[in-house]
């Protein structure tokens, strides 16, 4: 049975709320988006999210929230006053941290950057705004309903009401070059960011862009052109200030995004919403719980049962293993291994480690913590594998 790790092992506890609605569906996105417009009845979802967040209070009583995050979706959408109220519920159940991080994720569109104020007001202290691209052309083909002018100036106005920022790009575009992704990249770090998110494209199952290269009307940038993409991220981030802290992702030192260190740091948090997740330790271990996708059924579900949990199971040691490491070697800092012993009651291979050294792709820091290597970060998936196997 697995044993809960808490203290010196604890990475913090948070909660993520999922606001499912999009004016609409990027042909990239894989996410338990729904476009409406206009149509959706705030209150009753504040009323089921009050009801989802109870029923989670009473699995995990007595923590303390270090962090919560809007996610979607397009919760920018939400009217601020719902933050709020969903706020107001979540400092009901459970203690706030006082440096509690509350992060909302954005469109920068006009329309949602003129609300800033509104949820900096309902007490939201991060943005993370879903740029994407900073040329019109590939704005357009990611489906984005934004232009690169109402970007950078929601990326202004960002930076003006909130203390903390963060931004979403995402390269290896059709067609994109190194030397053009350089050029954009550089310009977006014009903005002096503390946080960027940028993400190597990947086709997801039943989206349209997976559909578009199985019928040969889009064509993706080959290995060495990913390859040489990748290297000038890392390269033009470190020397802005904002080295990778996890794979995909790029700080100031201390500006790290918290929620998702509670994920990679194998944290506990719990999630409400449609199709939110989450890992709770209860007395018996660790569970993985969802909640039912589909924003409507999700309410008669809450409404009906007090939850929209569909799923709730005990995690194995073995399971536990595997998604600390999953998530773990993700971040530049690395894994503890003892950690790992304790999760699991067996110790990582050291075969399987030194050949992992040996080829360049792991390496131990000096206090011992096992972690990917700059070499390794391109081919993390294979290095993780290796590891668990």
């Amino acid at each position: 049975m697995a044993t809960p790790i808490r203290n010196a092992f604890d990475p913090g506890f948070g909660v993520y709320v999922h606001w499912p609605f999009c004016l609409s569906k990027c042909p990239y996105c894989d996410f338990n988006s729904h476009v409406r417009r206009g149509d959706v009845d705030e209150d009753r979802f504040v009323e089921a999210f009050s009801a989802e967040l109870a029923h989670r209070a009473a699995l995990t009583p007595g923590r303390e929230v270090r962090s919560i995050f809007f996610g979607g979706g397009t919760p920018s959408l939400m009217s601020p006053s719902t933050a709020q109220a969903i706020l107001s519920q979540i400092s009901s159940h459970w203690s706030l941290a006082k440096d509690c991080e509350i992060t909302l994720e954005a469109n920068p569109t006009s329309v949602e950057a003129s609300r800033f104020k509104g949820f900096k007001a309902a007490g939201v202290n991060r943005v993370s705004l879903g740029v994407q691209a900073l040329n019109d052309i590939d704005l357009r083909a990611l489906g984005r309903q934004h232009s690169v002018a109402e970007a950078l100036m929601a990326l202004d106005v960002a930076n003006s009401v909130f203390e903390r920022t963060s931004f979403d790009l995402i390269y290896g575009r059709s067609g994109q070059t190194a030397a053009a992704w350089r050029k954009e990249l550089e310009l977006a770090l014009t903005r002096s960011p503390e946080h960027v998110s940028l993400y190597q494209l990947t086709i997801e199952p039943d989206t349209m862009f997976e559909r578009m290269v199985n019928t040969g009307k889009m064509a993706l940038p080959d290995a060495d052109t990913q390859r040489a993409l990748w290297d000038v991220t890392q390269e033009v981030t470190a020397r802005a200030g904002l080295p990778a802290y996890e794979v995909s992702n790029h700080a100031r030192p201390g500006a790290e995004c918290r929620h998702n260190l509670v994920y990679w740091r194998y944290g506990e948090y719990v999630g409400v919403g449609p199709g939110a997740h989450g890992r709770v330790v209860t007395p018996r271990g660790r569970r993985a719980q969802s909640t039912e996708r589909h924003p409507e059924m999700w309410l008669t579900c809450v409404e009906t049962e007090g939850h929209g949990i569909i799923e709730d199971e005990l995690l194995s040691s073995e399971q536990e293993g595997d998604e600390f490491l999953l998530m773990g070697l993700r971040l530049r800092e690395g894994v503890d291994p003892q950690r790992y012993f304790l999760l699991t009651g067996k110790r990582l291979s050291q075969s399987r480690i030194s050949e992992l050294i040996g080829d360049g792709l792991v390496e131990f820091t000096r206090d011992n913590r096992l972690r990917v290597s700059s070499e390794g970060f391109p081919v993390l998936d294979a290095v993780v594998a290796d590891l668990a196997a």
